[in-house]
């Protein structure tokens, strides 16, 4: 039997050892090979997902409205000329704050009307000047039911004054003690009454009186100023309804850059080589309508006062578009014989 291949023991040991070896070779190739599908797959879904998220936001994209340029936006609300319509905006705002977005002041319960009053005067006056009031309150201004009659035509009358630089003293306490006998009084409780505070007075007046009244105007007097009531009364029935109307007797002149004289003008440096005013009303009296009040008491807080309150005024009122009325009759010191105002 020497022709027959024969086997060793060594040799049968050797193949099976490599058949054993080579089986889990072959699950492991065929897990890696699953494996490989499966993340292949899994990266084919997401690619195909992801390009449907990327046509989806294209197509959303597309519908949105288009995004308007200022430009755009300036011209559908019709601002295209903001040098023109720059104070109506701003109008608009002293509006709808005033119609409850002031904070801090609740309007008093006296000041509610139904009808709307034709004009709110507030008359300057101070600490020591009990005999002049005493003397307006027995001419031309009324008093006690006088008062009250007058209201119900809508004019107020009332004497316009701040509080003690010591608070609660003597001075605010016979103020205080005047008024309640006489209900005639505006206090200004945010304002110190002093001769250098006059300027930032006039802010506090119109920004108090226009939240206490609705008005179609509010005037400013001074103490040592005699009215002629119902002329004035006339001439503001025959202006109703005038928005942005400055009126007054208007001026200009010479502004004052030494220290230590008469109408010296701190800021004198302000007003160009020439050293003149702008165009502004007097401040012995003038009248503004309800929306350039309404700016005032919005924007109190930015707006540059002068030496004077005349002048502070007149400087507001140019960065609006106020309507300037110059009527001569309302130069107090005037020798007009029809004038509606003189000097007490």
């Amino acid at each position: 039997m020497e022709g027959l291949p024969t086997t060793t023991k060594g040799e049968r040991r050797w193949r099976s050892k490599n058949m054993q070896t080579s089986s889990p070779s072959l699950v492991m190739a065929f897990f890696s090979c699953v494996a490989w599908l499966y993340v292949a797959g899994r990266l084919w879904q997401d690619a195909e997902n992801r390009k449907m998220l990327s046509d989806l936001l294209k197509k959303n994209l597309e519908q949105r409205p288009k995004v308007l340029t200022v430009e755009d936006k300036l011209m559908v609300l019709g601002c295209k000329d903001l040098d023109k319509r720059i104070a109506e905006a701003e109008m608009d705002l002293t509006l709808a704050k005033s119609q409850g977005y002031l904070k801090n002041h609740l309007r008093q319960s006296e000041s509610f009307s139904e009808k709307k009053l034709l004009a709110v005067i507030g008359v300057y006056t101070g600490f020591g000047s009990y005999l002049m009031r005493q003397t307006f309150r027995g001419s031309w201004m009324p008093r006690g039911d006088g008062l009250k009659k007058l209201e119900e035509r809508g004019i107020v009358i009332r004497f316009v004054i701040g509080r003690s630089a010591n608070r609660g003293d003597s001075l605010d306490r016979n103020i205080d003690e005047e008024n309640s006998k006489t209900k005639d009084f505006l206090i200004l409780e945010g304002h110190e009454e002093a001769q250098e505070e006059l300027p930032k007075k006039v802010k506090f007046f119109f920004s108090t009186a226009v939240q206490n009244w609705d008005a179609e105007f509010y005037v400013k007097v001074e103490d040592k100023i005699d009215i002629d009531l119902e002329g004035l009364i006339g001439f503001l029935e025959h202006r109703r309804g005038q928005d942005s109307a400055y009126i007054g007797c208007m001026k200009s002149g010479e502004v004052f850059s030494e220290a230590g004289k008469d109408w010296y003008e701190p800021d004198w440096w302000k007003f160009g080589d020439e050293k003149s005013y702008f165009r502004h009303a007097s401040g012995s009296l003038f009248i503004l309508s309800k929306n350039l009040v309404q700016y005032i008491a919005v924007n109190s807080a930015s707006l540059k006062t002068y030496a004077f309150d005349d002048t502070s005024v007149g400087s507001w009122m140019m960065g609006v578009q106020a309507t300037y009325i110059d009527d001569n009759r309302l130069c107090c010191s005037s020798i007009r014989q029809d004038k509606l105002c003189s000097l007490a």
